[in-house]
């Protein structure tokens, strides 16, 4: 099933009285409350909130990253709450080139819940009704089973890594912080030695995700004969490295993984080395 729906698709599937979830994932880095805000004012009509830093990641210790993974048992839980029982199919969206939309859909895949999608363009490809009144989550009527996150790396790998350069590891950063310029939101600018630089926009012509055919030429180019399997895929906080994740999947090479932590994490201890 391929990770995107189209408008077109997804307004067919209200239409018809399916049974769809639709998660409104917009956020701001720099302002956290405006995605909520938003939402509020105006969303796709039924569709819930999902807020990165209260559903999307765990608690942060000052050495884990700023949007950490939540614990299988939390992220269970959460589900849960928003009413993301096994069966239902969740359309998750945003008004950002659908990073904050990939984050949900990769957690959800990681745990196993294999209905799930990404509203292609997001809020800029909608064309139907728009709802100002919020919804509240309908929780799941039975605890939903804590699974771990298939696909995740953890630093120790990414540190190994350095050594055996078994996995090419790919950062969806801007190039300009990917180089340690302009670096706003870390402590420390630079990348992890031997990172090659894909910004996750390149994903995309204008909101809307490429074609499949043409994600398939760019990835083929600039993996050579590296299995998807030997892909670590990471960012700043394990966000929009998920944007390349969903890229790469959408053209035919599944199986890449994701070092959720990321250069937030990475560079919180000076003992790993930085490379500019």
């Amino acid at each position: 099933m391929t990770p995107l729906i189209s408008a077109n698709q997804l307004e067919e599937i209200i239409n018809s009285g399916e049974n769809v979830l639709l998660c409104d994932c917009r956020f701001d880095l720099v302002d956290p409350l405006m995605g909520r805000k938003s939402y509020e004012e105006s969303h796709i009509p039924g569709a819930i909130y999902v807020d990165l830093d209260k559903d999307l990641s765990g608690a942060k210790n000052g050495a884990n990253g700023r949007h950490p993974l939540p614990s299988p048992e939390a992220w269970a839980k959460t589900k849960a709450r928003l009413g993301i029982s096994p069966n239902t199919l969740v359309v998750a969206y945003d008004k950002q080139g659908s990073v904050y939309a990939s984050r949900l859909w990769w957690m959800l895949k990681a745990t196993g819940h294999a209905n799930v999608r990404v509203l292609d363009g997001g809020l800029d490809a909608w064309n139907g009704p728009m709802g100002s009144i919020p919804r509240a989550p309908t929780p799941c009527n039975q605890p939903i089973a804590p699974m771990p996150y298939a696909g995740l790396v953890l630093v120790d790998e990414v540190v190994a890594n350095l050594e055996t350069k078994k996995n090419k590891i790919i950062d969806a950063r801007g190039e300009d912080r990917f180089r340690g310029q302009n670096e706003t939101l870390d402590p420390v600018g630079g990348h992890i030695p031997g990172a090659m630089n894909r910004f996750f926009k390149n994903n995309l012509n204008a909101t809307a995700f490429k074609t499949p055919e043409q994600l398939f030429k760019e990835f083929s180019e600039s993996l050579g004969t590296t299995k998807p399997s030997e892909v670590i895929h990471q960012c700043g906080s394990g966000v929009t490295a998920c944007h390349n994740l969903l890229a790469m999947e959408l053209a035919g090479f599944k199986g890449s993984r994701l070092y959720a932590g990321s250069w937030s994490e990475w560079c919180a201890d000076p003992k790993r080395p930085v490379e500019l």
